[in-house]
Formats: structure tokens, C-alpha cells, sequence
């Protein structure tokens, strides 16, 4: 069997290379793999489970890395025995090619098989490795961008989003697409235009009472030690009774304007 194609890595070279020389990583990628172990620079043993059909076998197995070129590539010699499922032996070439926006992974494999594998008929074996090659080649690069990504975000900004994570989900589930308004939230009615002009009305009716009673309170007489005396002067003149009132009115007033800056 002979197997010839490339894969655009969104990485530089340098960590592709180091990544394929990772025994960590090719076990997190390799389909089916359950141990991989270096034992060396140039040396790895393996055991993976690889179905093929009907079949289905575990196999162990041996690897060996020679023509090393870093961080161009590599020649890759293996060989692994599934029991009465049979055997496969091959030889791979890897090369590496750095391009402006990534790695291109160029690779040329001949592999032979043995056993029951070599009776399931070539169109099966050749489409099977070409799906075992796309899985690894699309967990190999999760992995490496995985590895080159940015510590997580902060606390906050995890709960901001799983916060508007959940109200698109609402506006789905209620059978909104994108052209559907989204809920509101009680402490956003708070904040509408309307709900600030209904609270600025209550105010302005509060101040409006407190200056009416202010004004009957001194002159009217609800306060009769500060209105004016039959007998002597007021302890309070009208002059002081309207500077009161005017200071009562821009406290007010300032009360008044910082509620309307908040609800804005």
C-alpha cells in the first residue's frame, strides 16, 4: 500500500517538528493508540487497537527514526504484530516545508500487511488508513494550537461570557434567530428609558411636595417659635426664610440632577 499526500499546519516549523518528536502528543493523536513510550531519541515502542472492517486487533509494535533533519523532517521504520489479525511493516518520509501562514507536512508512506488484514481487499485498507491519517492529522494540529494558545481568561470575563452564552441560548430556545429581539433582564427594565422617566416623575412630585410643605411650614405657622410675634420681631426674618428655601431647593435640585445622570 501506498500512501502519498500533505496537511497545512497553522504553526511555525520549529514547534511541528517538536511535536512530532513528542511522545505525549503523538499518543494523544494517533487513532486507537494506548501506549506510546521513547525510549530514546530515535526509538519508540507502541500498542494500539486499529480496526479495519470486520477485523479488529491489537496490535504491538516498534518504531525507529533515522535521516533526522531538523526541523526538516525525518524517515520513519515501523513494524507491528495483531496476532492472527496479522502484521504491517512500512516506511514513511516526513518533510517539513515552512510557508507564510504555517507548516505544510508532507509525508510518503509504503506499507505492507500480512495475515487476515491482506484478505479485506485493498479499496477497504486504502480507505481506512486515509481515515485514520485526517483524524490524526486534525488532532495533531488541535494539539499544537492547543499548546500555542494564551492562558485562560479571567474569572470575570468567564462569567460575562457564559453570562451572554446563556442569553443567546434563550433567544434560540424561544424560537428567535438571528432577527430575534432579545429578553430583557429585570436589572436592564430597570435601566430602560421608560423605567428612568417613571422614577424621575416620583422624584419630581417628592420635591415638589417637600417645597410646598417647607414654604407652609415657615410661613404658616406650623413652626410658631420662627414666625412672626404679635409682641416682638420674628426669629426668623422672610429674608432668612427664603435663603432656607433656596437652599433646600438646590440640595433638592442637585438630588435631583444626580438621579437623572445615574438613570441616563
Amino acid at each position: 500500500m501506498d500512501m502519498t499526500g500533505q496537511q497545512h499546519i497553522p504553526a511555525r516549523r520549529e514547534d511541528v517538528w517538536s511535536a512530532l518528536n513528542d511522545a505525549d502528543v503523538l499518543k494523544a493523536c494517533i487513532p486507537g493508540c494506548q501506549e506510546l513510550t521513547k525510549s530514546s531519541e530515535t526509538e519508540m515502542s507502541a500498542v494500539a487497537v486499529i480496526k479495519v472492517g470486520p477485523v479488529k486487533a491489537r496490535f504491538q509494535g516498534a518504531v525507529t527514526l533515522s535521516d533526522l533533519d531538523p526541523p526538516n523532517g525525518y524517515r520513519i521504520t515501523g513494524e507491528g504484530q495483531g496476532g492472527v489479525a496479522g502484521f504491517a511493516k512500512g516506511v514513511a518520509v516526513v518533510r517539513l516545508e515552512a510557508v507564510e501562514n504555517g507548516t505544510v507536512l508532507h509525508y510518503t508512506v509504503d506499507a505492507q500487511i500480512g495475515g487476515k488484514l491482506s484478505q479485506l481487499g485493498g479499496r477497504l485498507i486504502d480507505a481506512t488508513a486515509k481515515q485514520m491519517s485526517g483524524q490524526f492529522f486534525k488532532r495533531f494540529a488541535e494539539e499544537i494550537l492547543a499548546r500555542q494558545s494564551p492562558e485562560a481568561p479571567a474569572a470575570g470575563d468567564a462569567v460575562v461570557k457564559a453570562g451572554a452564552a446563556r442569553q443567546v441560548a434563550a433567544v434560540a430556545s424561544s424560537g428567535g434567530g438571528a432577527s430575534a429581539a432579545p429578553r430583557v433582564l429585570p436589572a436592564q427594565a430597570a435601566a430602560s428609558p421608560a423605567g428612568a422617566s417613571l422614577s424621575l416623575t416620583v422624584l419630581a412630585a417628592v420635591v415638589f411636595a417637600a417645597v410646598v410643605v417647607a414654604m407652609w411650614a415657615i410661613h404658616g405657622g406650623l413652626l410658631p417659635s420662627l414666625a412672626p410675634q404679635a409682641d416682638g420681631p420674628a426669629r426668623i426674618s422672610p429674608d432668612m426664610g427664603s435663603v432656607v428655601q433656596l437652599v433646600m431647593a438646590a440640595a433638592i435640585g442637585y438630588l435631583f440632577g444626580s438621579r437623572a445622570r445615574r438613570a441616563g
